[in-house]
């Protein structure tokens, strides 16, 4: 019979083997952050959000559902929030503005 207890072992290590790891992990630590620094693209807050997006390009958030479904525009999911780029969106600008005549051309309206 399994108890909820089961899952759980405890490790014994000498202690100078616990100071090499959390050494080991702080170097590592420093250094992505360092890396994360050096070559991040931007800011988090830099980016556009869903909302953002949707105001800029004057399209609804289907709309934009569609884009990242088709590949259309690339984004980032963080903590289950979506972010774009804002360069990549400004390229959006004209593929929108265009498939928005087409739609109005067909009577239909994006």
């Amino acid at each position: 019979m399994e108890t909820k207890f089961d899952e759980y072992q405890i490790v014994n290590i000498e202690a100078k083997t616990f100071e090499a790891m959390l050494s080991k992990f702080e170097s590592f630590a420093k250094r992505m952050e360092t890396l994360c620094h050096l070559h991040g693209d931007k800011d988090i807050s830099e980016w556009m959000d869903n909302q953002d997006v949707c105001q800029l390009l004057n399209i609804s958030p289907r709309t934009l559902q569609t884009l990242r479904d088709n590949g259309t525009l690339a984004f980032s999911r963080i903590s289950h929030k979506i972010y774009y780029k804002p360069e990549d969106v400004k390229k959006m600008i004209p593929i929108v503005e265009d498939k928005r005549k087409q739609a109005k051309y067909k009577g239909k309206q994006i």
